[in-house]
């Protein structure tokens, strides 16, 4: 498949906004990789909106630019592919791919993928939501390792969003369905888990700022142990210890102007900022946003022109790694 072929209608427009002073601005050199499902984009980005790299997909959750330039991804529910970006107009080179849908016995079965990464010994490790299992394939599509999940309301769509291998060889994974997250050792034993709570509040149905539950998309362990929690259409971000309390967190209306809908992506800046993601949060609100421990929004990202109310994932590149148009 090519790269899109659409202009680059968005090389003048300013897609970070200032919400603080301008040495707080993000490097002219950073970029973002960041995917929509629903303008059916994955694109690399400049910090002053030019479009470096795009490809047209389904639907997505999960994306990650690799240590050798490459830029792994999902271009559906059950397709995973590796791709080397193209350069001066050559189509980009697919130089991995794996079907959930169709290998390792999942024929004829109801599976999707929502999280996938790829292993320092090159193997990838892949969620299957519906099978209900997390497994590592080599190169070839063959099964290394698995474990099976813990699962309390068993969801095709919803078993899992985000999982990261931790560096002790355990899995933290967030289970949407379940509210939880719940990090397994490599036998699958669960070790350590979190049911996100609805703090008295009754569920609202909806993906917007009018929704309301506990359906965590992302876990990130901390250096300090400490568990940062993306909670979905929680609205918000929560920092836990080991011992399950609640140290530190970030509601739906705290920041000035701005709110949280579908909080998605986190991370962890050098400098200890921390990046997330705002999707379905509509036109009003930015879709990628930073932030300080004391809460200071430091920079802002909105640009419904190449990404829509759909944008789940972002990464952000300080270096200026990633293609390069």
């Amino acid at each position: 498949m090519r790269r899109l072929s659409l202009p680059l209608f968005i090389t003048a427009l300013t897609a970070f906004t200032a919400a603080a002073p301008a040495d707080t601005m993000p490097e002219a050199s950073w970029h973002i990789l960041a995917a929509d499902s629903s303008t059916h984009r994955i694109a690399v980005v400049k910090a002053d909106g030019t479009v470096l790299w795009q490809r047209k997909i389904g639907d997505i959750h999960d994306l990650h630019l690799l240590p050798n330039g490459n830029i792994l991804f999902q271009d559906s529910m059950t397709h995973l592919l590796e791709v080397t970006p193209g350069t001066d107009g050559q189509p980009d080179k697919v130089v991995w791919e794996y079907d959930a849908g169709k290998m390792n016995g999942n024929e004829e079965k109801k599976v999707q993928v929502h999280s996938f990464q790829r292993l320092p010994d090159g193997s990838t490790m892949i969620c299957e939501s519906g099978i209900g299992r997390l497994i590592e394939v080599d190169h070839d599509g063959k099964i290394v390792h698995q474990l099976k999940f813990k699962l309390n309301h068993p969801s095709v769509h919803s078993d899992t969003r985000l999982a990261r291998k931790l560096d002790n060889g355990h899995y933290l994974i967030s289970h949407e369905a379940d509210g939880a997250v719940r990090e397994y050792d490599a036998d699958g034993n669960v070790v350590w888990e979190y049911d996100v709570p609805m703090f008295g509040r009754e569920p609202a149905g909806g993906h917007g700022p009018e929704a309301f539950g506990n359906h965590t998309f992302s876990a990130l362990r901390l250096p300090t142990g400490n568990t940062l929690i993306a909670t979905g259409n929680g609205h918000s971000l929560l920092e836990v210890t080991p011992e399950k309390n609640i140290v530190w967190s970030l509601t739906q209306d705290e920041l000035p102007g701005i709110q949280l809908a579908w909080v998605t992506t986190i991370q962890l800046m050098p400098n200890g900022h921390i990046v997330f993601g705002n999707c379905h949060a509509t036109e009003k609100n930015p879709q990628i946003i930073e932030i300080d421990k004391d809460k200071h929004v430091i920079w802002t990202y909105k640009d419904f022109k190449t990404f829509g109310n759909a944008l789940s994932n972002s990464e952000i590149l300080p270096d200026g790694s990633g293609p390069k148009g």
